[in-house]
């Protein structure tokens, strides 16, 4: 009886909300001059409130993408007596100052006309900023508030990124009526949060809040922490845009990710527009699946040696031509190499591979194929971000294969896949055979706190043997040292990799003028933590892999390498003083731990559980106490960089107003002070 009764009522209450929302809004009476509609005549309607959006942050906390609040203010002439009307033309002369678009004596006239004609909507300005909704605020008639001064203001947010076009595409846009893309759109049920709701009435000129209180309150969307690293990804679009721009290429595309992870540091993609510069316009790297040329010969190679059809150290005869009943395919040094290792033929890129293939799966072909799409090649990688097409990896006798099919796949053509499922595939390699999934983003947080956290996906324990994983590093290890990309070796650190060169297909027109550039590859090639793709289509002055991509690459690992402390954990190889210590700001507990982990400086730590610390020098060394925060009152953010200590009062309710650089010195109200939402809170730095 109980359940039936509660069911009625929520029906009833469901009804009475559509009949509000749909009843009572359309159509809108008519009224003749002089004549007025009751209260119970006017129209009225529920709206939904947007919430603020969530942001989009980079591995250390910064902002990638965030929500800016903006306002729409008008002004209920109405309900403004006559005595408080008295001093309208003080606050024309504020308006005036402040929106210049119209006089003082604009603005005077404006309003007088509005108050005669009982002006429930009357316009002031759309999408000001929230400094100067204060001032706005804080003008004679206004400041007596909404009931008596007659003051609405409505919120609505726009999308920012602070760092402008980096990672545009892949950090992507969530509109209403387009195609979701990047972050914004996977990512939405996170970021969007939940709508709110106020009622309004129909007056004049739109639809009026009938109070400045919600029915609902919107709840914010919830934070995405990306595996970005906004240094890794400078670095990738400035060497990127610096190639394509020497090059005058069509295109680039660069993805950089943690082997052991398979979370993407990285990525960024470059289009030629018509103006002659370059633009993310494209998610080229997730997106664009061409024919990858050698870079595929990894995958030929690991095919024969986990097959059993040949080892490294086989010898075969590079003669410079291969012909395959009428087709004839070209070695990448006319004369040949003469007679060489398997080893020696992929360090050199030799497409002598077209015949080892040819020979050791001819009477089989799909045998070749099967033990591919073993390794994981044939499947796309399910990414988080829409897009990504399915690798084209022929089967015997489907449409397209013919008795030149299988040597061109052996040396990468009659196949397609995009630049990060084969990156993928050579990370698998790097990290002794495990395929784990590309990914982007590693926690979702709602006020500071974790909601979830995204773990490495592991697509493939082992995707072969060790002993073939052991032999393919060897080569690639190779290419560098004494092949095709041995002017890439650095001087620091060893990179494996191999280089590609192909010609870019035209539909049914087949392969045109363009040619594609990449490598791919991983560093240091003795204990791998980075695997990187690049590539470049339709460069202009050069075309093979090395020179145009693979400068690229070894650009990027250099500058990533000699920026981890990882990888100079002692620098100058002086010891590290453990009773000197760096100025710690107060801020982040999980962070503050990090940085001084890294640095691998001694410390004691005092505040278990907590969110937030701040640091203490004493004769025994570095302390690290709790700074308590209760959201009852108004938190101690003193010592904390101006990034902790915007999140953490905004996350709070207040309104931040900062001035200066460094650290907190001090806030403009009292920690500990009860707080209210909607405050207005000053802060130094210095």
């Amino acid at each position: 009886m109980l359940y039936i009764v509660v069911a009625i009522a929520m029906l009833i209450v469901i009804g009475r909300v559509i009949a509000i929302q749909y009843g009572n809004v359309v159509p809108v009476p008519k009224v003749a001059d002089g004549d007025s509609l009751s209260s119970a005549e006017i129209p009225t309607r529920i709206d939904s409130i947007l919430p603020i959006r969530g942001r989009i942050l980079s591995d250390d906390g910064s902002d990638l993408v965030t929500s800016i609040p903006f306002y729409n203010i008008h002004a209920d002439l109405s309900v403004i007596s006559d005595k408080l009307f008295q001093e309208v033309d003080s606050l024309a002369y504020h308006l005036a100052l402040v929106f210049p678009e119209k006089t003082k004596e604009e603005w005077n006239r404006d309003l007088r006309k509005g108050r005669s004609d009982k002006s429930q909507y009357f316009p002031i300005q759309n999408n000001i900023k929230y400094d100067v909704l204060q001032q706005v605020r804080d003008f004679p008639i206004f400041r007596a508030g909404k009931y008596k001064g007659g003051f609405i203001e409505e919120m609505q947010s726009k999308r920012q990124r602070p760092y402008g076009i980096l990672a545009e595409r892949t950090l992507g846009s969530k509109r209403e009526g387009a195609a979701d893309v990047g972050l914004e759109g996977a990512f939405d049920e996170y970021l969007a949060g939940e709508y709110g709701l106020i009622a309004k009435q129909y007056v004049s000129n739109g639809w009026k809040p009938v109070s400045g209180d919600y029915l609902k309150d919107p709840v914010p969307g919830a934070d995405i922490v990306t595996s970005l690293d906004i240094d890794i990804q400078d670095v990738a679009e400035n060497e990127l845009k610096k190639q394509l721009e020497e090059q005058k290429a069509l295109y680039g595309s660069v993805v950089l990710m943690e082997v052991e992870t398979g979370f993407v540091k990285a990525i960024a993609n470059l289009k030629r527009g018509d103006d002659g510069e370059y633009y993310e316009s494209f998610n080229y790297a997730i997106g664009q699946k061409t024919d990858p040329g050698s870079t595929f010969k990894l995958a030929s190679l690991m095919a024969l040696l986990e097959d059993g059809r040949g080892s490294i150290t086989d010898t075969v005869n590079a003669k410079g031509k291969y012909q395959f009943y009428n087709h004839v395919i070209d070695d990448t040094s006319p004369w040949g190499y003469g007679k060489i290792t398997i080893q020696h033929a992929f360090e050199v890129s030799s497409n002598v591979f077209a015949e080892i293939i040819n020979k050791a799966y001819s009477k089989d072909p799909q045998r070749f194929i099967n033990r591919l799409k073993s390794f994981g090649l044939g499947n796309k990688l399910n990414l988080d971000i829409v897009g990504e097409p399915k690798p084209v990896l022929k089967n015997q006798g489907e449409d397209g294969w013919s008795g030149i099919t299988l040597p061109q796949m052996a040396i990468g053509y009659e196949v397609e896949i995009t630049p990060i499922q084969l990156l993928a595939f050579y990370n698998a390699v790097a990290n002794d055979g495990e395929y784990v999934k590309p990914q982007f983003v590693t926690e979702v947080i709602r006020d500071g706190k974790s909601i979830k956290k995204f773990e490495k996906i592991v697509i493939k324990d082992k995707i072969c043997s060790q002993s073939t994983i052991n032999s393919l590093k060897i080569c690639l290890e190779g290419v560098v040292e004494r092949g095709t990309g041995e002017n890439l070796e650095s001087t620091n650190f060893k990179i494996a990799g191999k280089t590609g060169t192909a010609k870019l297909a035209n539909g049914s027109e087949g392969y045109s003028n363009f040619y594609q550039a990449s490598f791919a590859g991983y560093f240091p090639a003795d204990e791998p933590k980075y695997s990187c793709i690049v590539v470049i289509a339709g460069p202009t002055k050069q075309i093979y892999g090395a020179q145009v991509s693979g400068t690229v690459f070894a650009s990027i690992a250099n500058k990533v390498y000699s920026s981890s402390l990882q990888y100079h954990p002692n620098y100058n190889g002086l010891p590290i003083n453990k009773k000197s210590f760096p100025n710690v700001k107060a801020g982040s507990a999980a962070k503050t731990q990090a940085a001084l982990n890294a640095l691998h400086l001694d410390y004691a730590y005092q505040a278990a559980n907590a969110k937030y610390v701040y640091t203490q020098q004493q004769e025994s060394g570095l302390v690290i106490k709790p700074r308590i925060v209760d959201k009852t009152y108004v938190p101690n953010v003193l010592g904390m960089p101006l990034s902790d200590a915007v999140y953490l009062l905004e996350n709070y309710g207040l309104k931040v107003v900062s001035q200066g650089s460094g650290k907190v010195i001090s806030q403009s109200i009292n920690p500990g002070v009860i707080l209210v939402k909607g405050k207005v809170i000053q802060l130094v730095l210095g």
